[in-house]
């Protein structure tokens, strides 16, 4: 993994599986700064196309990042073309659909 926290949370998001989601505090944890949640959505908002950063919200299962994708709804299109089903901006069966980086990377 590279030294820049921006491209480990980059190599993080890469690895979350389709159809599955995490927060935005749980890639932070993993990367031993837990209290980085928001320094990983900036990292996400600045992100190489090729990263899923779809797959990231806030721990609550809200889609707080919704408004940095290209048109208001994208995230969520996107979300649901990976069958997560999202209403009024949240994920249902956020508990279900949560990849834990701290559980899944070893």
């Amino acid at each position: 993994m590279k030294d820049n926290f921006f491209d480990k949370v980059y190599e993080v998001s890469r690895q979350i599986p389709a159809g599955r989601i995490t927060s935005y505090g749980a890639i932070g944890k993993y990367l031993g700064s837990a209290k980085s949640a928001r320094m990983v959505g900036w990292a996400l908002n600045k992100c190489p196309i090729d990263v899923p950063a779809h797959r990231v919200v806030n721990r609550k299962g809200l889609l707080t990042g919704k408004m940095h994708f290209s048109g208001t709804s994208l995230m969520q299109q996107l979300l649901e073309n990976e069958n997560i089903v999202v209403v009024d901006s949240k994920i249902i069966d956020f508990d279900s659909l949560f990849w834990d980086p701290s559980k899944e990377l070893l």
